[in-house]
């Protein structure tokens, strides 16, 4: 998740460099070597004496068999394979001091030894699997770092600040797209939704991303720019229909940025945007709102745009369905427009503190979409100098 200054995956735990995989894939589950050894010790103290009270009509000493298996759960293979032959140790020096059959002895300790080396066994595939996660999972923040820049992006026009949540928390992309490029024309902003979820989507978005970096540099109109995301996104189609795949369409929201009073817009499909200004936070309206990206052909008119007021002092709040069609127990929608009307006096990063939080709560945690949400204003002295130097930790790039 994004948040002022945080990365989008910042919400996310990740291996330390130099760290072991295996001990960092287990570290949430691992507990410490002397807690474990006290309460191994609390445990076959108590099932000695209770084996020791209840005598050979009712042994209690095989219970301790279950402990490789709980430790197997929480603990690291070295920590199991202690707790294994201790149990295993215990059980062979009760049994052999006892009287019982012999058969029923050497069951038993039999039984215990087959139970303790499941248990390490089962241990190590956990964790072999806990590794296997953790490397996708480094994987993906790699992905995301491609897909979606970390915000906040600072350019010579604006500040972008934002968050980002993908629908499923095992996945750090989705269908929702963000992107701010600083180019000769000022800066270009598109933020979109890509019909649908899953690796598809994905691709759809990622297609969409390319073709916008590269057109908000290359083209002088806004309107350009939306055409050749338009054809990356047929063509993406076009190749997604000979593998089998449904083709997807966009809703997008591209705006432009000159450093003036007015920012130029073309809405393909999208939402519409939200002013906060004067301690008030209103929807921009647009009147040439065009079909989603990939759909043009359906259309029948060519994509338009338009100037709407950005006036100083002012930001613009840009947002994915995610966000308005986040529903609470009995089915009501999120009253996105009330809310912000309490929050808009506050800076970017306490706006999207207080709206990400209460979408939290008004859901109850349950999301049915992803969310992305970016606030847009004029940056501050520093931050526009570090963007017109085009500094790498702040700025897009501009190719």
């Amino acid at each position: 998740m994004v948040m002022g200054l945080r990365r989008p995956w910042a919400a996310r735990r990740e291996p330390l460099p130099g760290a072991d995989p295996a001990e960092t894939a287990a570290g949430d589950a691992r507990i410490g070597s002397w807690a474990l050894a006290l309460w191994l010790l609390l445990l076959t103290v108590v099932v000695v004496l209770l084996d020791t009270f209840t005598g050979n009509d009712l042994p209690v000493i095989p219970l301790l068999v279950v402990l490789p298996a709980l430790a197997s759960v929480f603990c690291t293979v070295r920590q199991t394979t202690g707790v294994a032959v201790w149990v295993t140790l215990v059980v062979v020096g009760s049994r052999i001091a006892s009287t019982g059959a012999f058969w029923d002895v050497v069951f038993l300790i039999g039984f215990t030894a087959l139970a303790s080396a499941l248990g390490v066994v089962a241990c190590a595939a956990r964790i072999r699997h806990a590794t296997e996660v953790a490397r996708l999972r480094s994987a993906a923040v790699a992905l995301q770092r491609q897909i979606l820049r970390p915000l906040p992006i600072v350019t010579r026009q604006i500040c972008a600040h934002g968050f980002y949540e993908p629908i499923e928390e095992d996945r750090f992309v989705g269908g929702d797209i963000y992107e701010v490029v600083q180019s000769p024309h000022g800066t270009r902003v598109i933020i979109g939704d890509v019909q649908g979820k899953g690796l598809p989507a994905i691709g759809v978005g990622f297609a969409a991303l390319g073709a916008f970096r590269e057109a908000a540099v290359r083209e002088p109109e806004l309107t350009a720019v939306a055409d050749a995301v338009e054809d990356a996104v047929v063509r993406h189609n076009a190749f997604s229909a000979g593998t089998g795949e449904a083709e997807r369409f966009v809703t997008a929201l591209l705006l432009g940025f000159d450093g003036g009073d007015r920012v130029r817009a073309v809405n393909c499909g999208h939402l519409l945007p939200r002013l906060l200004h004067d301690g008030s936070a209103s929807p921009v309206a647009l009147h040439r709102t065009s079909v989603p990206l990939g759909l043009a052909a359906l259309g029948g008119e060519a994509r338009a745009a338009e100037w709407i007021g950005f006036p100083p002092g002012a930001a613009l709040m840009v947002f994915t369905d995610g966000v308005t069609e986040a529903r609470d127990a009995a089915g009501v929608f999120y009253p996105l427009d009330e809310r912000l009307g309490r929050w808009v006096g506050q800076g970017p990063d306490e706006v999207l503190e207080a709206l990400q939080a209460d979408l939290q709560a008004f859901s109850g945690g349950v999301r049915r979409d992803d969310v992305a949400v970016l606030v847009l204003n004029r940056p501050q002295a520093a931050e526009s100098e570090a963007g017109s130097r085009g500094d790498p930790a702040t700025s897009a790039p501009t190719t």
